[in-house]
């Protein structure tokens, strides 16, 4: 569970620091959000070798389960800072209680949706792509990890 906080929070940050940094170029958030989406499509189509055909049918069903992946995320984190912050402010044990059971369910939510996407990959993609695809977007996280450190690592 550790591991999952830890992504959902570099995740988180990448978001923050990304839009920060998009509003000091005078950049809005879904300018910044669409540039990282547009770098996202055109790393993973070269890194799975998507033919035009395959990149037709595939796109759609990635962007819907992206969007699931998403909702899911947020919620992940809502709950877990809403029971953070219960958690400082003393509230009662039934309240945390309340809080943690809806994280976990959050969780057990993302983790559905992440499940289920392979096989939905799978209907689209022969085995190996979709394998691609889960190691791209594991080297994108990474590059755009090493960025923001960078980036970071300049402003000191």
């Amino acid at each position: 569970m550790k591991t999952d906080i830890r992504k959902i929070m570099i995740i988180a940050a990448i978001l923050v620091f990304g839009a920060a940094n998009a509003f000091a170029n005078n950049e809005t958030k879904e300018d910044w959000k669409e540039k990282i989406q547009s770098e996202k499509i055109a790393f993973l189509t070269m890194e799975i070798g998507l033919t035009p055909q395959e990149a037709q049918v595939f796109w759609p069903v990635y962007n819907e389960i992206n969007e699931e992946k998403d909702q899911a995320m947020y919620e992940v984190i809502k709950y877990y800072w809403e029971m953070s912050k219960a958690i400082e402010a003393g509230k009662s044990e039934k309240e945390i209680k309340s809080l943690l059971d809806k994280y976990l369910e959050a969780q057990e939510k993302q983790r559905k949706i992440d499940e289920d996407a392979a096989e939905k990959y799978k209907k689209v993609l022969s085995t190996t792509k979709v394998a691609k695809l889960y190691i791209g977007e594991e080297k994108f996280r990474r590059q755009h990890i090493r960025k923001l450190r960078d980036m970071q690592g300049q402003k000191k």
